[in-house]
Parts: structure tokens; C-alpha cells; sequence
């Protein structure tokens, strides 16, 4: 027999793995490339000049999506902690419909420093699938549907978790010295494009580790009688 709390621990494990890598992606991006915020000599502050105001809030809020939405995924703090889980989702909300609209004003501004219209029409897609999924998400909460409720936040988060991925990938891959709008356009619609794909994989390997296995029953061996 297979006991659900099996099902769990199994879930739990994969879980722990999948914001383990996550908190290395937000480590490698801190290192890599947001070490500037330190050196306020770096080349980079002319390039972004022209908003660099915007950056703050941008950042800061970006920062609070991507601490608040592991938060809405521990079992614990929700089983526990229901008053606390909902003020965070609330807050990741908040974060999610302010961060994407900033994003995308940024890359707006950022036309003048030559960059193309198709990277700002992709930045204001990804703006709106982060706020599409957080709201549908905040609506199946409010109306006590969880199932879906999770489903939806799982969606967000992939969305959110672009901002890391595309930094990690273009690192890694050194495509990002010298620096190359095109390649960073592409890595950036690939990102994108894949994320709900991404969260609906979650959501999938979710209900495959959760649904508890059904018991393999083994048909009795006949034992001929040697009286007969």
C-alpha cells in the first residue's frame, strides 16, 4: 500500500529541490549582475541614466515576487498560518500588478538607448501574463476553489521566474559580453514563451506525486490438496 504521506514526503523533496535551484538562480544574478548597485563608478549607471529611478522600485518589487510566491506554496505556513498566507499572497499580488507595469515602462524608456519595439511589445506581454495568472489566481482564492487557486499561482510564478532565467542563461552561456539586444530579445521570447508550459509541467508532476498509488493486488496461488 502506498500512504499518502508518502505521496508527501515525495512532494516535499521535490519541492525543496526546485527553490533550492531557485535560490541559486537569485544568488548567481546577485553576483553576476547586480554587483553595479555597490559601484556607483560602474559603466552601467550611463546606460541607465535615463530611468534609473524606476530601477528602484522595479527591483524592490521584482525582490518581493520572488520572496512572497514560495511563501503560497508551503503547506505548513498555509495549514498553520492562514491569516499570514493570505496577507502574503495579497502582498504578492500587490507586487505582481506594480512590478510588470514598471517593467514594461522601463523597457519603453529603454527604446531610446536602442532598443527595438518587438523587446518592448515583449516585455509588456510578459508584464501581462504575470498579472493575467497572479489575478486569476487571487480570484479562485476568493472563491475558496484551491485546486485551481494553486494551479494559477504555480503559472505565476513560472512568469516571474523569467527575470532570473534569462539572466542565469545569458551568464552562463557568456552571451551577455559584449552585449547583444538581439540575443538577449530571443533568450528573453524563448523564456517567456515556455513559462506557462513550465508551470503547467509543475502542476502536472503535483498531482502525479500527490495522488496516492493504488495497491497491487496479487491473485492467491491454488495449493492442490494431496488428499484428493
Amino acid at each position: 500500500m502506498y500512504a499518502p504521506e508518502q505521496a508527501q514526503a515525495r512532494w516535499f523533496q521535490t519541492k525543496t529541490l526546485v527553490f533550492a535551484v531557485v535560490a541559486l538562480m537569485a544568488a548567481y544574478v546577485l553576483y553576476h549582475n547586480e554587483r553595479f548597485l555597490l559601484d556607483a563608478g560602474h559603466p552601467i549607471w550611463q546606460h541607465y541614466e535615463p530611468f534609473k529611478w524606476w530601477l528602484l522600485p522595479h527591483g524592490v518589487l521584482g525582490a518581493c515576487v520572488l520572496i512572497l510566491a514560495p511563501m503560497q506554496f508551503s503547506d505548513g505556513l498555509r495549514a498553520r498560518f492562514a491569516r499570514l498566507h493570505r496577507i502574503a499572497g495579497r502582498g504578492y499580488l500587490v507586487c505582481a500588478f506594480s512590478f510588470a507595469p514598471v517593467g514594461a515602462y522601463i523597457q519603453y524608456l529603454d527604446l531610446a538607448q536602442g532598443a527595438s519595439w518587438t523587446f518592448a511589445v515583449e516585455t509588456v506581454l510578459q508584464a501581462a501574463l504575470l498579472m493575467t495568472t497572479a489575478g486569476i489566481g487571487f480570484v479562485f482564492a476568493w472563491k475558496r476553489m484551491i485546486t485551481q487557486h494553486r494551479q494559477w499561482m504555480t503559472r505565476s510564478y513560472a512568469v516571474a521566474l523569467t527575470f532570473l532565467e534569462v539572466r542565469v542563461i545569458l551568464g552562463l552561456t557568456g552571451w551577455d559580453h559584449p552585449f547583444d539586444w538581439q540575443i538577449t530579445e530571443t533568450v528573453v521570447w524563448v523564456c517567456t514563451a515556455l513559462s506557462i508550459f513550465i508551470g503547467d509541467v509543475a502542476n502536472q508532476v503535483y498531482e502525479l506525486q500527490s495522488a496516492p498509488r493504488r495497491a497491487v493486488r496479487v491473485a492467491p496461488v491454488a495449493v492442490a490438496n494431496p488428499g484428493e
